[in-house]
């Protein structure tokens, strides 16, 4: 049986600070380097001995009302030991009503329009960034799990023909269907109350998968509460059918939100979905030869 185990992570007290940015519906542009009042913003983690390395975006989580913080920055700084660089983004989330307790208007396709902008901003060497921008990657959870799906997928966010994707994505208990087993929070914030059934499977990820969608790792719970594990298998089973090679992991226990699983009581038998992702990272050939962990 495989061992289960930690992550290696930076220390965050010790890592050096990210340079931020700022997305606006003119591109992607530098934020003095400090965090941006507000989103969407692009804090990158990519330090000098990287230089060349595969870059990755990060997409935390919090169902398109916040974003998760142990899903974003502690993230890019365990991709940096990895070798690979990073950028997270604040992507655009959902105003909300105090009165109502609930979204203001349709978010929709505002945090998509963002994620478009970053990857072209990096795939065009704009960004002053040394990364190597044939060899870029997303990583997204839950609600961030969604926005790196339909990326990947190709969903249009009104960008034309022409829609960039990365070259691999891993998806951490996403939100994945609009139709079946939703995440209602995700659904409302992006569509708003109400949405036409063809908007919801327009915003299905699953359901936008084709060919060209790039390799990628899922990893479940079984018992997860708030997103079920069905949203994963409904993915998976979506880039079988297009011949996408992919790699799924179902662990049979686990709340929603694990991110890096390292603050769990006890060893926590999800937490070796690091491992397994690294171990894919290698076999795609991302860490160019770097320890890929026990096997």
């Amino acid at each position: 049986m495989t061992p289960t185990t930690a992550p290696v992570q930076a220390n965050p007290a010790t890592a050096p600070a990210g340079r931020h940015f700022k997305v606006t519906v003119a591109g992607v542009g530098p934020a003095e380097n400090r965090k941006p009042a507000q989103c969407p913003g692009v804090e990158a983690f990519c330090p000098p001995d990287l230089a060349g390395r595969p870059v990755f975006m990060v997409l935390p989580g919090g169902g398109y009302h916040h974003h998760a913080e142990h899903e974003g920055r502690d993230v890019a700084l365990w991709l940096n030991t990895l070798g690979l660089n990073a950028v997270v983004l604040a992507y655009s989330v959902a105003a909300v009503s105090v009165a109502a307790d609930r979204p203001v208007d349709a978010l929709h396709p505002a945090p998509l329009g963002d994620a478009r902008a970053v990857l072209a901003w990096l795939r065009g060497g704009e960004s002053g960034l040394a990364v190597d921008v044939s060899r870029i990657g997303v990583m997204g959870f839950s609600a961030g799990g969604h926005l790196a799906a339909t990326l990947s997928a190709g969903v249009d966010a009104g960008a034309g023909a022409a829609l960039d994707r990365p070259e691999l994505a891993v998806l951490a208990y996403p939100v994945i269907s609009m139709v079946s087993h939703c995440h209602e929070g995700s659904v409302e914030a992006l569509l708003g109350p109400h949405p036409a059934a063809s908007q919801r499977r327009a915003l299905s990820a699953d359901q936008a998968v084709d060919g060209a969608t790039p390799p990628t790792f899922l990893w479940h719970t079984a018992d997860d509460m708030a997103v079920p594990v069905e949203n994963s298998l409904a993915h998976a089973g979506a880039l079988a059918r297009h011949g996408v090679p992919f790699e799924l992991h179902v662990f049979p226990h686990g709340r929603h939100g694990l991110g890096l699983a390292v603050n769990e009581p006890g060893p926590h038998p999800a937490a070796d979905w690091a491992r397994l992702c690294r171990n894919w990272l290698a076999g795609h050939g991302w860490l160019n030869g770097r320890q890929a962990g026990p096997t």
